[in-house]
């Protein structure tokens, strides 16, 4: 398991009703039975290590592409979502943190945003 992996599914555990489950071989984090973010390395040989996550809207991803290709890119077979880079020594781990965090808000029931999210 990479450390990038461990960092994420802490992270990502850490959420109110949070599971991990595998998704197309993938470790796959879901509230409520609605995936919020998903690891991905190497997937389908692309050679990245990324981590998924959904975004308010096709304005805030394509905003995002724009503003700093190198860490975001357009992930395969999830058309509202972001993969952010997580190889390397100069991951923003705090960004990617919040980027969970908040992919997790996008995707929980009403009920746990009420009762104070995270």
């Amino acid at each position: 398991m990479t450390n990038a992996l461990q960092k994420i599914r802490e992270t990502a555990l850490e959420l109110p009703e949070t599971e991990e489950r595998p998704s197309h071989g993938q470790p796959t984090f879901f509230v409520a039975g609605k995936q919020f973010a998903q690891f991905r390395d190497n997937h389908h040989g692309d050679g990245k290590i990324v981590v998924c996550v959904r975004v308010s809207s096709l304005d805030e991803q394509a905003m995002l592409l724009e503003a700093d290709p190198q860490t975001y890119s357009k992930p395969a077979y999830m058309p509202t979502w972001l993969s952010i880079s997580v190889a390397g020594d100069s991951v923003d781990w705090d960004h990617v943190y919040d980027r969970i965090a908040t992919s997790w808000e996008l995707a929980a029931p009403r009920r746990l945003l009420e009762a104070g999210g995270r």
